[in-house]
């Protein structure tokens, strides 16, 4: 599905504020290489991953995605009972249902807000922002609207699964949407989806396919299963793709985006894949390699990350490119207005050599 930029909207809308939250404790390449079986050299290389963050045994999806909200309404100079809606993008919800969104809300005190989740795994944060587009382009009055991605994979890990253990991690960021100044603002979408291929990553049990018994906590069917090889091959066909498509339906090159946030599952491929379709490196904000694969969070975290880090400056063009489970995808153009983001972990990456430095608690 696409929405061409020349489709009409009562209301050019963009981001207006941006939070991150990260759990203090950090796992590194030393510690879950010895689960794992494998050398910490062996995780860097093969993924470039540095480190991953980890809630604490009592912290839920939505504790995270509410501290990373907090920080997305503060940036956008806003409260949280000035919101209409509260998306969440997530596949570790707080519970199957209600919700996880309205945990958020009761915890924010958004009242005004109607929340609601939305489930497409790590494009899930893209989904959701078109949601929100969509409805604040559409009203009477302007408004605005919080996006949360969030995930609290170490709770659904096999420690010994090193397709898994050694990429998913924990966090959230949000974005706060509101109106912008013409030109400014999201100007085209374009998202996809293929059924067939949604047991290369999943959570077998749980559901009302699978529900929970004693046969299925003993086979780990709790845990996330990855084909590694399939969603690899996943990647390989759909980024540069999806990528090549927005261009040519904006009309533009590589050389005008002067920034790529992506969902980032491995640092690694997605520094071949961006160079593959010529992506200058220094456009590419990668976050993967100190926080690990966040899931619904990873586009958004990057996206925040850059603004942190000073990197967009008004008028700059942004492309945002998800794919996840499910399996899904998508890009949006995004005409940057400028926003502030708080909550950022910017420090420098971590190495294999800084395990016994990282914070552990």
């Amino acid at each position: 599905m696409s929405t061409h930029p020349t489709d009409a909207s009562r209301h050019r809308i963009g981001v207006v504020g941006l939070g991150g939250y990260l759990p203090p404790r950090v796992r590194g390449n030393s510690e879950v290489a010895r689960a794992a079986g494998v050398s910490p050299e062996w995780i860097s290389e093969r993924t470039g991953v540095h480190a991953r963050h980890v809630a604490a045994p009592g912290q839920a999806a939505s504790d995270l995605a509410t501290a990373a909200v907090r920080a997305a309404t503060e940036a956008a100079g806003i409260e949280p009972g000035d919101l209409s809606l509260l998306i969440c993008a997530t596949s570790t919800p707080d519970e199957l249902g209600p919700a996880t969104a309205c945990r958020i809300q009761a915890a924010l005190g958004a009242q005004r807000a109607v929340a609601l989740d939305v489930s497409a795994a790590c494009s899930g944060w893209l989904f959701g922002t078109k949601v929100a587009h969509d409805w604040l382009a559409g009203s009477e009055r302007p408004g605005y609207a919080a996006v949360v991605g969030v995930e609290a994979y170490s709770k659904f890990l096999d420690p010994t699964d090193r397709a898994t253990s050694v990429l998913f991690a924990d966090g959230a960021a949000a974005t706060v949407l509101g109106p912008v100044p013409d030109p400014y603002g999201f100007t085209d979408f374009a998202l996809g989806s293929d059924g067939t291929r949604a047991d290369y990553v999943l959570i077998p049990a749980g559901g009302s396919r699978m529900p929970a018994d004693t046969g299925t906590l003993r086979g780990g069917a709790h845990q996330i299963r990855m084909d590694g090889r399939a969603v690899s091959h996943f990647m390989d066909e759909i980024f540069p793709r999806i990528v090549a498509d927005a261009l040519d339906r904006n009309g533009l090159t590589v050389e005008d985006i002067a920034c790529l946030a992506c969902h980032q599952p491995n640092p690694a491929a997605l520094r071949r894949l961006t160079a593959h379709v010529g992506v200058p490196a220094d456009r590419l904000v990668v976050i993967g390699d100190r926080v690990g694969n966040i899931g619904a969070a990873s586009a958004p975290y990057a996206l925040a990350t850059a603004a942190a880090r000073n990197l967009l400056h008004p008028g700059d063009r942004v492309l945002l490119t998800v794919f996840g489970a499910g399996m899904t995808w998508g890009t949006a153009l995004l005409h940057w207005s400028g926003a502030r983001a708080v909550g950022l972990d910017t420090a420098p990456t971590p190495t294999d050599t800084d395990d016994e430095r990282l914070p552990t608690s």
